[in-house]
């Protein structure tokens, strides 16, 4: 657990609640699957309650019911990859239970640089970490955020913050730190490296498949929707067409951040 320890704090409000028990798989109804890298996560129902189950490789490691409104649920693991399950069961619920609360839980590598964050964002698959990493090694002053999954919210004043997260992915991430967004960059692989920026349709379609959220669920999409419309007015949207190298992470930082 020690990617969570950064993360304790006393007192505030309590977002939601959850139990962990050990026992066999439960029963649902079975709406959507995701998979990715031997990792599934199967979204159902039993009866209005809200059902996840994670499974690897084909086994399952836990299956978490939640209350319709995700302020509380219950994980009931199996015995196999708990931790798995856990980290799973803590994202989903993070991520249901703060949608109307102006957060969005994103899939996106991000570094801050010079006072602020920039976000990567792209398919599995397209450099997101590369860049992030491209970052690093050549623009001085640059630190990683959160490789994966970093957390987006909008202040009452209308600035929008990242925060790094417990979760990021495959490179061990977890640091406590939050910064105003100075830009999104969403990723294409291309044989040239260009950068322009977004107006607001394209960026809308940009932010949406990067963000964690139940879309079917009129609650979570409704405050996803209002999140991304109020993101889309507080910060600069980019697509870049990139290579792997030098040239792209200054050509990205010149033109965003300078």
């Amino acid at each position: 657990m020690s990617n969570y320890k950064p993360f304790v704090a006393e007192g505030g409000d309590t977002v939601f609640a959850l139990t962990i028990e050990q026992g066999e798989p439960l029963s649902y109804v079975e709406e959507l699957r995701q998979e990715d890298e031997g990792q599934d996560i199967i979204c159902g129902k039993n009866g209005d309650n809200p059902v996840f189950e994670f499974r690897w490789r084909g086994h399952s490691a836990g299956c978490l019911e939640c209350t319709p409104d995700y302020r509380e649920a219950t994980l009931t693991t199996t015995g196999f990859e708990e931790k798995m399950a856990l980290d799973n069961a803590l994202m989903v619920l993070y991520a249901l239970a703060t949608a109307s609360l102006k957060t969005a839980l994103f899939h996106a590598a991000v570094v801050s640089y010079q006072g602020k964050a920039y976000m990567f964002l792209g398919k599995s698959g397209t450099g997101k970490s590369t860049h992030a990493s491209l970052w690093l090694r050549y623009i001085q002053g640059t630190e990683l955020v959160n490789d994966d999954n970093p957390v987006v919210k909008l202040t009452e004043e209308g600035t929008a913050m990242v925060y790094g997260s417990p979760w990021s992915g495959k490179t061990p991430c977890y640091r406590n730190v939050s910064y105003p967004i100075g830009g999104i960059v969403q990723l294409s692989q291309a044989p040239h490296n260009k950068i322009k920026p977004l107006g607001n349709i394209a960026a809308y379609a940009v932010l949406v498949p990067s963000i964690s959220g139940k879309r079917w669920d009129k609650m979570v999409a409704d405050g996803l929707h209002q999140t991304e419309n109020e993101l889309i007015m507080a910060t600069s949207i980019w697509h870049m067409e990139c290579l792997p190298d030098e040239a792209a992470a200054t050509l990205c930082n010149k033109t965003i951040a300078q």
